[in-house]
């Protein structure tokens, strides 16, 4: 069976394109690069394309011709910099839908949520209920899984963000801490996905794909610091819901410079309905019932990886906002003491060359700085910021040498601020 999977290496995607592999069928993946996929899956074949583009029936025909199946992984938290989740939730595979019924896929499984639904407040959740809505209409042999909180050895999403919040040091900050869970292993959902492509008795019907028992926030956090072998907090706090859709409204400002943070708006809102589901309906259908959270963990390796990964996001935000506030404050101190700038090279090299050397450098690093707060350029700042700190090192000892003497040390501060570059840009790669 020769089966598109849109989303191919995303949190669940990547799960189902093994699993295929594993039980026989040929997986093509689909996913806005597919020079990634191959990088992370280099035995099956990719295809790259932006999902969001394709929002007619006509857009997708070409690329779904030869397939017996199709399943969408594909998804995302909420719109910004980088996301239309209207397109890409619901236009692109409404479309999708349409287009099977005239090139002869027969078969469509659908990865929802739990709670999505037409009429569901948010965008995230309502665009999947329109999607599936599509589905149920159509023609096709479809089955709509809906999988609650997917753990998975990959850390993205409400993965990642559990595993943050676990690694905050002596105490436990939560908000919404009573709301009420069910994981749900990637692993789990992969195979469901692999079995609703081959067992007819599943189709046409929709399943909640989780752990038979609800847990609360606070709980499933505790158990991520004992998984990741952090300590125990002293104490737990829990802090007003306001703070943390205050701290959600930050992130969702950092979505519109393409920052895909777990923790905005729409994920607060979505866990303060609850992330929980009914698990009989599957089991009922296929004899099994999902492992539940103490299996999953035990099913995944914890490492010295797990734990720095966990404090590297915890302390990114912090670090990234004093990286680009650096030479954001560099920039605009420069042209505010233009003056005294140009003093200290102007011997050197003449006045007007010095004061020319002077606005440029001020202009260079705010733009360095502005840059860095922006998704797609970070990398790009960061190794900006690299070259023009050894560029002025190597300017300025030859011009004036005796400030690497300078008790103050301003050539000397230049090289930490070089290393935090270099160490920023290598963290970049969100998967």
């Amino acid at each position: 069976m020769k089966v598109l999977v849109l989303g191919g290496y995303g949190l669940i995607g990547l799960e189902i394109m093994r699993q295929l592999i594993r039980d026989g069928m040929t997986p093509v993946g689909l996913g806005r690069s597919a020079h990634q996929g191959k990088r992370v899956l280099p035995e099956a074949e990719w295809i790259g394309l932006d999902i969001a583009e394709l929002t007619t029936p006509e857009k997708w025909a070409g690329h779904i011709a030869g397939f017996d199946a199709v399943v969408n992984a594909s998804g995302a938290l909420q719109s910004g910099g980088r996301d239309n989740v209207s397109a890409v939730q619901r236009d692109a595979i409404c479309a999708l839908v349409t287009a099977c019924g005239g090139t002869g896929v027969s078969r469509f499984v659908q990865i929802s949520a739990p709670g999505a639904d037409p009429g569901a407040d948010t965008e995230f959740l309502r665009t999947k209920g329109e999607a599936d809505q599509a589905l149920r209409q159509s023609s096709l042999d479809w089955v709509i899984l809906r999988p609650g909180l997917v753990i998975a050895a990959t850390a993205y999403g409400g993965s990642s963000l559990l595993r943050t919040l676990a690694a905050v040091p002596l105490v436990q900050p939560l908000v919404l801490a009573d709301a009420r869970l069910q994981s749900v292993d990637a692993r789990d959902v992969a195979r469901a996905v692999a079995r609703s492509l081959t067992d007819r008795t599943l189709a046409r019907r929709d399943f909640d794909l989780v752990e038979p028992e609800e847990r609360s926030l606070r709980s499933l956090v505790l158990d991520f610091r004992i998984w990741l072998g952090f300590a125990a907090p002293a104490r737990v706090f829990v802090m007003p819901d306001a703070f943390g859709f205050a701290v959600a409204r930050l992130a969702d400002v950092a979505g519109l410079l393409g920052w895909r943070s777990p923790l905005r708006t729409t994920a607060l809102k979505v866990l303060a309905d609850n992330v929980t589901g009914d698990p009989e309906p599957w089991r009922a259908a296929t004899g099994e019932t999902l492992a539940p959270l103490a299996q999953t963990l035990a099913r995944l390796s914890t490492s010295r990886q797990e734990r720095l990964f966990a404090r590297m996001q915890l302390l990114f935000p912090v670090v990234l906002a004093v990286f680009a506030g650096f030479w954001i404050a560099s920039g605009v101190i420069g042209f505010a003491r233009h003056e005294a700038a140009v003093a200290v090279i102007s011997g050197q090299v003449g006045g007007g060359l010095a004061s020319l050397f002077a606005y440029a450098g001020s202009a260079f690093d705010v733009l360095i700085g502005l840059g860095a707060l922006v998704r797609k350029t970070f990398r790009a700042s960061c190794l900006a910021s690299v070259v023009l700190s050894l560029g002025y090192l190597a300017a300025g000892t030859v011009v004036t040498p005796e400030l690497w003497a300078d008790p103050l040390g301003p050539f000397v501060k230049v090289l930490p601020a070089i290393a935090l570059a270099a160490m920023l840009a290598a963290m970049a790669d969100e998967r």
